[in-house]
């Protein structure tokens, strides 16, 4: 049985650069291209009317902007949504908020057939688009007020508080993370070092950090090689490189082969936490697709770290969670809007490890 193509929207307003857009996308017969929009506005009202499996959204465009545009689709025809930005500070920004409106993911704007990599991100684009147009989207973030906050922790004789926290995340992630350092932030007494691995596009992993800098009053920052860790600071994982941490509680940055096809991976990251802090580590897998962390919090798991995954109705992509709660090695499911409580509890003066 043959399999239809997938029907994608592309908004562009640039005409040389929507036509690139067009044709790389049509060289795989597994993509079809249903209709071109030069606006915001024309976005949404095709989008209503033709229905397609995707929408390519750029950012800066006249009468609506891709921002806009996102959040008007995600309101009235739920549709995956993918932003195809350049590299400007302002255009990262933006991009990084279309994630928190209810994009998936961001990709940088193809360059032209002149670059030497042009073959391989073509590739990428079209590889993301495919694996994003399967995702199903909601038409607003489930509302879990009203499910009950988590037991309180109770210290245990013996148990020592968390030292560091670690998190990862890949689709759906840039806004979880905004939500929970944004409750974490609140916090009267800063918490131990935050570690994290956010999959993301190359080139955007400062402009991840500057835009999670404005939803906290915790330091977000793209993690430096050798630099010691401390409270309050939020270390991201830089652009193509892994992040992990010495036995002395230094940051350590590396090109070492990806790992799975991940750099940064998580693997990476949970296994030297579960090295460096043993017993003393906390660790939150995030939404996100694949199952990258797996083996990494596997370790951390069996060094007697505590380990906190995502629950299914609150994530965008429920495979890095999934798998983690399948191999049995979640301590506690929650929805995302109970995990900073959680954490809190866990951080807060006095907290242990259970």
């Amino acid at each position: 049985m043959k399999t239809e193509p997938l029907r994608i929207l592309v908004a562009e307003d640039s005409p040389t650069a929507r036509r690139l857009l067009v044709e790389i996308l049509r060289t795989d017969p597994a993509l079809t291209v249903v209709g071109e929009a030069r606006d915001g506005l024309e976005a949404v009202e095709l989008c209503q009317r033709l229905r397609p499996n995707l929408v390519t959204m750029d950012i800066q465009m006249p009468r609506m902007d891709g921002l806009d545009a996102t959040r008007r689709i995600m309101t009235e025809v739920p549709t995956p949504v993918v932003v195809v930005s350049t590299l400007v500070e302002r255009d990262i920004q933006t991009s990084m908020a279309a994630l928190r409106a209810g994009a998936l993911a961001v990709l940088q704007k193809p360059v032209g057939p002149e670059s030497p990599d042009f073959e391989a991100e073509s590739r990428r684009l079209r590889d993301t688009l495919k694996a994003m147009a399967q995702v199903k989207v909601v038409r607003r973030w489930p509302d879990r007020a009203a499910a009950p906050p988590p037991p309180e922790s109770t210290p245990t004789p013996g148990a020592r508080p968390p030292a560091v926290l670690a998190m990862a995340a890949s689709t759906g992630g840039p806004a979880a993370l905004y939500r929970i350092l944004a409750d974490l932030g609140a916090r009267e007494t800063p918490p131990p070092p935050i570690l994290v691995v956010q999959h993301i596009a190359l080139g955007f992993g400062s402009g991840l950090a500057t835009w999670l800098g404005t939803a906290t009053k915790l330091q977000v920052k793209v993690a430096e090689d050798g630099e010691p860790l401390v409270p309050g600071t939020v270390y991201l994982a830089p652009d193509d490189k892994h992040l992990g941490v010495t036995q002395d509680h230094r940051a350590q940055v590396s090109g070492a082969a990806p790992i799975q096809g991940f750099r940064p991976s998580a693997n990476w990251l949970f296994r030297a936490v579960a090295r460096a802090y043993g017993q003393t580590s906390l660790a939150v897998v995030l939404t996100g697709m694949g199952q990258d962390g797996l083996d990494g919090i596997r370790d951390l798991h069996q060094a007697g770290g505590r380990v906190i995954a995502q629950d299914e109705a609150t994530s965008v992509v429920y495979g890095m969670p999934a798998v983690v709660v399948g191999a049995n090695l979640a301590h506690e499911v929650l929805p995302l809007g109970q995990i900073a409580r959680r954490l809190s509890s866990l951080l807060q003066p006095g907290g242990r490890l259970p």
